[in-house]
């Protein structure tokens, strides 16, 4: 007679596992809420520490995707308090700033939390055809990586919206691929042993223009109801194309949500654009984290700096424990999208923008000085300069993605 299988519960990983993502969830939401900081740089630290910490290295990996799924939640926040996005949210600043100035910022709150929630329920199921289909076609995809990056670069420069944006977008984009040539191979003595130049280079590519354009600013007006003036299908169709962008994001390196979303918005219903953006760009930016996984799981290759952690903090690939985690962690992220960003939008909108973005501005010096020494302090006031490029000819800071596609083009 056969034995009945039946799931085993574990009350003690289960415990174990629940406190790790719970101080992930408190990570990611420190990163997602102040500017500046990311989700990778606690991953990367949390693997530094990953072979003193007395404890299953699954719950570190546990810990990593939950802060990585929960700031993919909230670092819409910032971006429409302040205007301070990351590399993956940098795009959706201007249709999010748009919302603010008309009175809908609890409204975009509302659309980014419900893209996000969405494209993690539509990547979970997603993520095994796309991940069967990623297996046959990566030997081709790597083999034709530079021309498929190039036609990313002609996309991006061809959608701008005239000549001399796509003159200015090219012309940042060779700028940041300089950038990337320059410094992406270094290995500055820093404080924090696994540090690097990524933070300095994406916190002065994006986020140190926009807090310098702040300065003097009159802060968010008062905002009206939450109510979702979108509707039912057009949300669900812009959180749909924002998951298949987050895939392209997981399995296509130098793919980042920001430029992912761009090529999504043909998806995004014309009458609700600027709604549908912040939805996709947001869906796109925490399915990512998804697809990411599956793509270090079935090819070994990490593609965003949470993943690249769990590799090197040797995490093993528990798939469903992970997932489980990823679920609760998203759960965790609405919640808190909900809870903290109307508070937020009338306590730091309302703030002297000057003060704020002065110390938002030391704050990124010295997480850049703490992963890079006095190097990547220089690496942050070249990549801020570069940063205020685009703005003044009409283009979108999307093409200072060159410091990472550059090189790859290259190879």
């Amino acid at each position: 007679m056969d034995a009945l299988v039946r799931p085993v519960v574990d009350p003690t990983f289960a415990a174990g596992a629940l406190a790790f993502l719970l101080g992930g969830v408190a990570l990611g939401t420190a990163s997602g809420l102040v500017p500046g900081l990311h989700a990778n740089n606690f991953a990367l630290l949390l693997a530094g520490f990953a072979p003193s910490v007395p404890a299953d290295p699954l719950f570190v990996g546990v810990a990593m995707l939950g802060a990585g799924v929960v700031h993919s939640f909230l670092d819409i926040v910032p971006a429409l308090a302040l205007g301070v996005p990351d590399a993956a949210t940098a795009v959706a600043a201007l249709p999010g700033h748009r919302l603010v100035i008309a009175g809908r910022g609890r409204e975009a709150v509302r659309l980014s939390a419900l893209g996000s929630g969405l494209a993690v329920a539509l990547a979970v199921p997603l993520a095994v055809p796309v991940t069967w289909l990623m297996v046959r076609w990566y030997p081709a995809l790597r083999a034709h990586l530079p021309l498929l990056l190039g036609g990313v670069v002609a996309l991006l420069v061809l959608t701008e919206s005239s000549r001399r944006a796509a003159v200015g977008g090219l012309v940042a984009f060779l700028a940041s691929a300089a950038l990337g040539f320059a410094t992406l191979d270094a290995d500055p003595a820093a404080p924090l042993s696994t540090g690097g130049v990524l933070a300095p280079l994406f916190a002065g590519l994006f986020g140190v223009p926009v807090l310098v354009e702040a300065l003097g600013g009159e802060g968010v007006p008062p905002q009206a109801d939450p109510r979702i003036a979108m509707r039912a299908r057009d949300l669900g169709t812009s959180a749909g194309a924002g998951s298949l962008a987050g895939a392209v994001v997981g399995y296509v390196p130098g793919v980042s949500a920001a430029i992912a979303a761009v090529a999504a918005m043909p998806a995004v219903p014309r009458a609700s654009a600027d709604r549908g953006f912040v939805v996709a760009t947001s869906g796109a930016n925490t399915a990512n984290t998804i697809f990411a996984l599956f793509a270090l799981v079935a090819l070994g290759t990490p593609r965003t700096g949470v993943t690249v952690a769990i590799d090197r903090a040797g995490v093993p690939f528990a798939l469903p424990v992970l997932l489980v985690a990823a679920a609760t962690a998203a759960c965790f992220g609405f919640a808190l999208v909900v809870l903290v960003g109307d508070p937020y939008l009338r306590v730091v909108g309302n703030a002297d923008y000057t003060r704020l973005s002065v110390g938002v501005l030391g704050l990124l010096a010295a997480v850049s000085y703490a992963f890079a020494g006095a190097y990547g302090v220089g690496v942050l006031l070249v990549a801020g300069a570069l940063g205020l490029v685009p703005p003044r000819v009409g283009a979108r800071r999307v093409h200072l993605m060159g410091v990472l596609i550059g090189p790859l083009i290259v190879g």
